[in-house]
């Protein structure tokens, strides 16, 4: 084992040490983030949302329970490094650790994630650069440059995490609709819960020009997650706002912010996000509180919405916009993640409620809901 850093574009240094397995050490940058799940880092290191960040991981222990391909989010990894206090890498168990090698993720151990977090809370989501090295002076001046480099990335990450070819899906019910996707960086479990309910899903590119989709006659399109500053994302928010009105339309996530920014509304950088399985919500939709799994770096103004586009989800830990609906425009915008993985499931109710409640009557099943 050698030493190994995370250097902040702050200057601050948080030092750890890489796995002897990782002999030729893949030093990358990226946006520094923490998650607070206890579980789920399969799912986390597959999530498109992750694009371009290094991910902390708060819980101790990291590796423990395997792998398993069933649950990754999309076909690669997409974060720029691990962080963690501790490792499974033992003879016995080191299907993780080996995983993160194999696809060139760096990995930073036995670091003082405590201390590191309790920056990032104070610091916002600063950049930064894992990187081998004898001190923290050599790290730091390693650092820059890498920084520097990623910094050069087009801002719109929507567009470098979408598919760039139209993808179609079967789905499981004969007599269910046929769901457009715009992918943003869309997880696997979005689509997973679409054909569970719909007769079909045809996925689109995030640039796909508004007539390349209703061509295909949806009867509804579903905005997924993706990474970065909604406002960056081009074409889409223009595509929305000519389908709106016309067709059912469910954003979650990027989804929900983009949808915002086509209703006319405006979206901010958060301090240090939400990530984690632990979100309380106060849902007025569903009529209930529950937990939320959660992974956002930004959100929507409450006061740029339009009068007829109600708040009617809440962030029950500082009150941030955890969802919208409207009713006129039938169109559904859900912060957080419905489709779970890792988290908890209460909130899939939603997926029914856009199936049963906003498509036309020739399509409702027999669940309804008190709004």
């Amino acid at each position: 084992m050698k030493k190994g850093f995370l250097v902040l574009e702050s200057g601050d240094v948080f030092e750890g040490i890489t796995l002897s397995e990782q002999s030729h050490f893949p030093e990358k940058a990226g946006e520094v983030v923490f998650n607070t799940s206890h579980s789920g880092y399969e799912e986390i290191a597959t999530d498109p949302s992750y694009f371009s960040q290094i991910i902390v991981m708060t819980a101790p222990m990291q590796g423990n329970y395997g792998v398993d391909a069933k649950v990754w989010e999309s076909e690669k990894m997409w974060i720029q490094g691990f962080v963690c206090v501790q490792m499974q890498n033992t003879k016995r168990e080191n299907t993780w650790s080996q995983l993160l090698i194999e696809n060139k993720v760096p990995i930073l151990t036995e670091v003082d994630t405590r201390r590191l977090v309790i920056t990032l809370r104070s610091q916002g989501t600063p950049w930064g650069a894992i990187v081998a090295a004898e001190n923290a002076e050599t790290a730091k001046q390693k650092a820059v440059g890498l920084i520097a480099e990623q910094k050069k990335l087009d801002n719109d990450w929507v567009h470098l995490c979408s598919r760039s070819k139209i993808e179609d899906r079967k789905g499981l019910k004969p007599n269910g609709p046929r769901v457009a996707v715009l992918d943003f960086g869309a997880k696997e479990n979005i689509l997973r819960e679409l054909v569970l309910r719909t007769s079909a899903i045809r996925i689109f590119p995030a640039r796909t020009d508004v007539k390349v989709i209703e061509d295909w006659k949806p009867d509804s399109i579903m905005l997924t997650n993706g990474p970065g500053d909604p406002a960056a994302v081009k074409i889409a928010p223009d595509t929305i706002r000519q389908l709106l009105g016309r067709i059912p339309v469910f954003g979650i996530c990027m989804g929900h912010q983009v949808l915002s920014l086509a209703l006319g509304a405006k979206t901010y950088k958060m301090k240090f996000g939400h990530r984690g399985a632990n979100h309380p919500i106060r849902d007025e939709l569903l009529n209930k509180i529950y937990m939320s799994s959660q992974n956002h770096g930004y959100a929507v103004q409450a006061e740029t919405l339009p009068v007829d586009v109600l708040v009617t989800q809440r962030n029950l830990n500082d009150q941030t916009v955890a969802g919208f609906y409207s009713k006129k425009l039938n169109c559904l915008g859900i912060q957080y993640h419905p489709e779970s993985r890792p988290g908890p499931h209460e909130a899939t109710q939603l997926f029914d409620f856009f199936i049963n409640e906003m498509h036309p009557a020739t399509t409702k099943g027999n669940k309804s809901y008190e709004l």
